[in-house]
């Protein structure tokens, strides 16, 4: 009893002192499974900026693994084999063109943790990592998926938007470049980083610079000239982890 004492106190201190010991990020493990990628653990005393010097291929890794959170010795993360001629649309998991849809729209899928932007051509022009509503949300006692279905963006906000709701009571989480879409819900950047899994009280969390550039460059608001509809956001549905060249994209209607 003594010695299992002792393991709990330990175990305890270690999830206090070090919580990011027991995260994860399965996104990026599972990639490391895959062909064209080489599994990397992470060594003592690195930094994503330590790693990889080269901040183009820096951000690459962190689009496929879907993260930008600090790592921590022992993490695995996936990497290109051939990084140096590696470019991030390769490893879209949204198909490169759809069917036209006539306007602009963005799908965001959770399965994949990512978001697509398409042109009214149906042409994909960017796409990112994304962290949606979480299968369980400590502080409200339950699921918070992001809700599914087809939207539009009805109101932005600047740099400076924060949540009315979170954290519980009163609100006040940095919300950048908030884009909502239904309700409270919206897509917007994340300050503290994405950490390669679903973790969100329902929004659609982005990189920041990717919440930037979708509000300033992609997204329009409501336009009275075509019924007050801002630019449409697809939420898929939740489903299992797949690898991207493998993920199902038939509701996009790839083009023909």
């Amino acid at each position: 009893m003594q010695r299992l004492g002792v393991i709990l106190s330990v175990f305890l201190f270690l999830f206090l002192t070090c919580p990011q010991a027991f995260a994860y990020a399965p996104f990026g493990r599972m990639l490391c499974k895959s062909p064209g990628y080489t599994c990397l653990r992470v060594p003592k005393n690195q930094t994503w900026e330590t790693l990889f010097h080269n901040p183009d291929q820096r951000r690459l890794v962190m689009e496929i693994n879907r993260m930008n959170t600090p790592v921590y010795p022992g993490m695995l993360i996936a990497v290109p084999k051939d990084i140096a001629k590696a470019n991030l649309m390769e490893f879209s998991p949204f198909p490169a063109t759809i069917k036209a849809p006539g306007q602009k729209i963005i799908y965001v899928d959770p399965a994949v943790l990512a978001w697509g932007a398409y042109d009214a051509n149906g042409n994909l022009v960017r796409w990112g990592p994304a962290s949606l509503g979480s299968d369980w949300c400590r502080d409200l006692g339950h699921r918070c998926h992001s809700p599914v279905g087809a939207f539009h963006v009805y109101q932005k906000g600047s740099v400076d938007c924060k949540s009315t709701k979170f954290p519980l009571p009163r609100g006040g989480a940095p919300m950048p470049y908030c884009m909502f879409f239904h309700g409270g819900f919206a897509l917007h950047g994340e300050p503290d980083g994405l950490p390669g899994d679903n973790v969100s009280h329902g929004c659609v969390r982005l990189f920041v610079s990717d919440a930037e550039w979708l509000s300033e460059q992609f997204v329009d608001p409501p336009n009275p000239n075509d019924r007050y509809l801002g630019t449409e956001v697809v939420v898929e549905p939740y489903g299992s982890f797949t690898h991207p060249a493998n993920s199902d994209t038939k509701k996009m209607t790839p083009a023909t």
